[in-house]
């Protein structure tokens, strides 16, 4: 079987950007319509109920007409929750997000490996560094917020760093949903006894990397644990707020996980981590079999701060979404400019 680098691939058009992706591959077949009966054939995927019910709709984006969700059919995920100051956290955030906290002073933040061994853009891997925040459109207390978050499995974020190690993968995120991706070198190998994963930095050398003993796995029923993450980014002077569903197969979590090696190096999320001074890992969280929906961008209602009185007030959002900006074009972003500002698929 060829390696990535050795297998044969087309070219396609993604809103003006021309991009690579493997010949016979789920994209090159399908171009997001992918047939599931196809898919569970597939014994890494089998069941497929969960997208059975999430009928595909046609949109126009800045990476062209699209379909929506983008459906991830065999996914495995790490993820560690660590303790940092709020005052960190929100030296990072746009001034209309808010750090979700556990208790005054203290937030959340996170990092993420993500592999999608089945998808319809193809396999790819993919990190973040991101923080909770409260949800937007909220103005109850953060406590009661982060209950019944977790609670629901249902919170949201906002994606400081996002590098993926595919061309498609970095287009669509990028100038699609405005998340602050690049492509770099990024190997992630999830199983029942070790997670592994490393981001390599424009040298070659670490940037991040994860070495931990899986945790114990809980199966689950297709559609059984679904959780939600709403992630936030400004695209053009807009905000927009991007779905993803997670319907979780199997997985597990270490409370105060100890023996794991995370080796924070040199690079664009080591910087961003390090930036959000983390004090302690509260928790590992592994998925080995998951499935995921991933939806287009839509316009959201943000608050808008008086500096002089320190208040908060609702504000629509006007401006164009994916839904409606057919044909536009959005120019590449930088994506050390995304980190800092607000950009995060």
């Amino acid at each position: 079987m060829p390696t990535p680098t050795q297998q044969e691939t087309v070219t396609v058009d993604l809103g003006g950007r021309t991009v690579s992706v493997p010949k016979g591959g789920l994209y090159d077949r399908y171009r997001m319509d992918t047939d599931l009966d196809d898919i569970a054939r597939d014994p890494r995927v089998g069941d497929v109920d969960f997208f059975r019910r999430l009928p595909k709709v046609k949109v126009d984006s800045p990476i062209g007409s699209t379909l929506t969700p983008n459906f991830y059919y065999a996914v495995s995920t790490a993820r560690l929750t660590m303790l940092a100051p709020s005052r960190a956290i929100r030296s990072r955030l746009p001034g209309e997000l808010a750090p979700l906290e556990i208790t005054p002073g203290l937030g959340l933040v996170s990092v993420m490996f993500f592999r999608y061994d089945v998808c319809d853009i193809d396999f790819y891997t993919e990190a973040a560094v991101g923080v909770a925040v409260r949800p937007a459109r909220h103005g109850g207390l953060g406590f009661f917020d982060l209950v019944a978050g977790l609670k629901n499995e249902r919170l949201d974020s906002y994606v400081l760093s996002l590098p993926v190690s595919t061309e498609i993968a970095q287009v669509r995120g990028h100038d699609g949903y405005g998340f602050p991706k690049w492509v770099t070198e990024l190997d992630v190998d999830i199983d029942p006894r070790r997670t592994e994963a490393r981001v390599a930095n424009d040298a070659g050398g670490t940037d991040l990397s994860l070495h931990a003993v899986t945790p114990g796995q809980t199966a689950f029923r297709s559609g059984e644990r679904v959780g939600s993450l709403t992630s936030y980014t400004s695209m053009d002077g807009a905000w927009h707020s991007t779905l993803s569903q997670t319907n979780v197969l199997s997985a597990g979590t270490t409370r105060l996980p100890r023996g794991l090696r995370l080796q924070v190096g040199e690079g664009r999320m080591a910087d961003d981590l390090r930036s959000l001074r983390p004090i302690r890992t509260l928790r590992l969280d592994v998925m080995t079999r998951g499935q995921l929906a991933l939806h287009m961008p839509v316009p959201t209602s943000v608050p808008t701060r008086n500096k002089q009185r320190g208040n908060r007030s609702w504000q629509p959002n006007t401006r164009s979404s994916p839904r409606t900006a057919a044909g536009r074009v959005c120019p590449p972003r930088s994506p050390r400019a995304a980190s800092s500002t607000s950009r995060g698929e």
